[in-house]
């Protein structure tokens, strides 16, 4: 059998010509791996609280931003449509609703509002600058602070369209949602790779929020019956019933993210208490904004001094108004307001959450009132940290 001898060029040749294609074919395949990879263009925060603490005031904090489309609570239809649920059985249906808006995708509410609707039969719509300023609306720019009322005046009869348009021309979208209360809920969208998000824990001394809950007891009547499965009806939460749920979840919240948390989370869950944030409001925001990928701006700067640097508390009928007030005495005002009877009630029912939150309790009236005895403990630093997390 004659045997063909093939010259070393030639086997030379044909070796670099199956390399570079192999080659080529890796460059191909990790290119495509890569891009498969990535993070979606836009960035998703959810603002993760309980009514009532503060939570409005940190949703403007990114809703006047010019690269932020922002939604205050638009949960509060899906709880307003099925109020016969409880808060557990209604989770699937907010945690989906929140994952559209997350994507831009407002057909969700079709479920819940009129057929034939505009921009002001969304929820509170009108505390969005995003919506407020193009191309949601014509009357303001992304760069100007816009103002709840001047927006429901001049905008208020846009097309519902025009929501979904302008969700999509901004880099971040940011939900601030007071209706969750098990964080291991939204593992499903801390794992979706449509969604790059990040959650802002929200989370204010207890002691406060009953004070400004008693304030509002027929504005939250139908939530609390939410909370407490009652089947559709009505409940003023004279026995702080709500507020024990609401404590409880906080501290759900934090373990699950801070005591051995998935990897999923690494990076992307970031606790705010709301006294270190009115006592430092540049710090504390430039630490939110850090986390978000956003900058702080010199009208951003001048506009939060402004705002929490006013004369005062603020007015009841401004409970859910951003208006200018002392924030310092509003996070404080619970101390001369609550009779002791009532702080020991929720100290009771909030233990943990104050334990674990860093708040010190107080075991006599002549504590509560004395404003000088700081009841806001340092954060404990060194109580997690991520460098030091171990996924096995």
């Amino acid at each position: 059998m004659a045997r063909i001898r093939i010259p070393s060029t030639v086997v030379i040749l044909l070796i670099t010509v199956q390399t570079g294609f192999l080659l080529f074919m890796y460059a191909r395949y990790s290119s495509f791996m890569s891009h498969s990879e990535e993070k979606p263009a836009q960035v998703h925060i959810l603002i993760l609280s309980s009514w009532r603490s503060g939570s409005s005031f940190v949703g403007q904090l990114f809703s006047q931003h010019p690269s932020v489309f922002y939604l205050m609570e638009p949960a509060w239809h899906v709880w307003v449509k099925m109020y016969q649920n409880s808060a557990k059985v209604l989770h699937m249906a907010v945690r989906d609703l929140v994952r559209s808006v997350f994507l831009c995708d407002m057909s969700v509410f079709d479920a819940y509002m009129p057929w034939k609707k505009n921009l002001s039969d969304l929820f509170q719509w009108a505390v969005s600058r995003a919506l407020c300023s193009a191309p949601a609306c014509d009357s303001f720019q992304r760069t100007d602070i816009t103002s709840e009322m001047a927006c429901k005046t001049l905008c208020g009869r846009y097309p519902f369209g025009k929501v979904e348009e302008a969700c999509k021309t901004y880099s971040h979208v940011v939900i601030k949602e007071v209706r969750f209360f098990d964080l291991k809920v939204l593992y499903p969208l801390l794992t979706d790779p449509s969604l790059n998000l990040k959650i802002i824990h929200l989370v204010r001394d207890p002691r406060a929020v009953v004070k400004s809950r008693e304030e509002l007891a027929k504005a939250l009547a139908r939530d609390n019956g939410i909370v407490l499965n009652t089947n559709g009806t009505k409940v003023e939460d004279s026995k702080y019933k709500v507020m024990q749920e609401i404590c409880r979840s906080h501290v759900q919240i934090y373990e699950t993210a801070t005591q051995k948390p998935p990897n999923f989370l690494k990076d992307r869950y970031l606790m705010i208490r709301f006294e270190d944030l009115v006592r430092d409001p540049l710090a504390e925001i430039s630490e939110m904004y850090k986390f978000a990928d956003l900058s702080l701006t010199p009208v951003l700067k001048s506009w939060i001094y402004n705002i929490t640097h006013g004369e005062g508390p603020g007015k009841k009928k401004e409970a859910f108004k951003i208006t200018s007030r002392d924030a310092v005495s509003v996070s404080q005002a619970w101390r001369n307001v609550l009779p002791f009877q009532k702080i020991k009630k929720i100290q009771e029912v909030c233990k943990g959450a104050l334990n674990m939150l860093g708040y010190q309790m107080v075991d006599s009236e002549k504590e509560q009132r004395d404003l000088s005895l700081d009841l806001v403990l340092p954060r404990r630093q060194n109580q997690f940290s991520w460098s030091s997390f171990n996924s096995k």
